[in-house]
């Protein structure tokens, strides 16, 4: 077992969000991003087959999908999305995020 502390690994910068691989193996992979208020993820997929979940630890925001479609995310919202599908994430306040991607890429 392998136990991670994101809140002390990983800080927030000024001019772009901030990421910090947790952790990856075959099966998976999980990223912590933190964002400053008004940062953004820009809308992006992947070509290749699979899942991701992305998770709101704390903060504000909105889960970006394709054509900037919007949908608010708090702490405790997950987004669960095929790999392929569009998507992104912009913060409203300061706001930490951990990405789960099977398989990884």
């Amino acid at each position: 077992m392998k136990k991670m502390d994101v809140f002390a690994e990983n800080g927030f910068k000024d001019a772009t969000f901030s990421n910090f691989l947790v952790h990856e193996s075959e099966f998976m992979k999980v990223i912590n991003f933190n964002f400053r208020a008004g940062q953004t993820l820009p809308v992006h997929s992947h070509d290749i087959e699979g899942e991701l979940t992305i998770t709101v630890l704390q903060g504000e925001g909105e889960f970006l999908g394709a054509d900037n479609a919007a949908i608010p995310a708090k702490p405790g919202n997950v987004l669960i999305s095929a790999i392929a599908t569009p998507h992104g994430i912009r913060a409203t306040t300061d706001m930490r995020v951990l990405v789960a991607i099977a398989p990884p890429i």
